[in-house]
C-alpha cells in the first residue's frame, strides 16, 4: 500500500471557491482502479489549509492517477486558488492494522 499525505496552503478567501473543484477531483479519483482512499479537506484550525490523504494499491495506480484528465483539470484550476505553499510526502509499504 502507498500512502500520500500532505498539506496545501492557499488564500483563505479562495477555499470556498476551490471546494467544487476539490469535490470533482475526489469523486473522479474514487472511481479510479487502485484508489483505496482519497481526501482533500479544509483544515478547521488553519485558515486556508487543505489536508491531503490518499491510499493507493500500487505504483501503477498512483502513476495512472497523476496522468488522469481530472487531475490535469484540477491542476489548471488550482492556479486560481492563491496557493502559497505545498508539502506532500509518500509512504511506501505501509501495513494497516485496525485501532478501533
Amino acid at each position: 500500500m502507498i500512502i500520500i499525505a500532505g498539506t496545501i496552503q492557499m488564500d483563505p478567501d479562495k477555499v470556498a471557491d476551490a471546494m467544487p473543484a476539490i469535490v470533482a477531483l475526489m469523486t473522479a479519483t474514487w472511481a479510479e482502479d487502485g484508489c483505496i482512499d482519497y481526501v482533500l479537506s479544509a483544515d478547521p484550525v488553519r485558515a486556508g489549509g487543505i489536508r491531503i490523504f490518499e491510499k493507493w494499491e500500487s505504483d501503477e495506480a498512483l502513476a495512472a492517477h497523476m496522468k488522469a484528465p481530472h487531475m490535469a483539470e484540477f491542476q489548471q484550476k488550482a492556479g486560481d486558488f492563491g496557493i502559497t505553499a505545498m508539502s506532500v510526502e509518500r509512504f511506501d509499504g505501509a501495513t494497516a492494522s485496525k485501532l478501533i
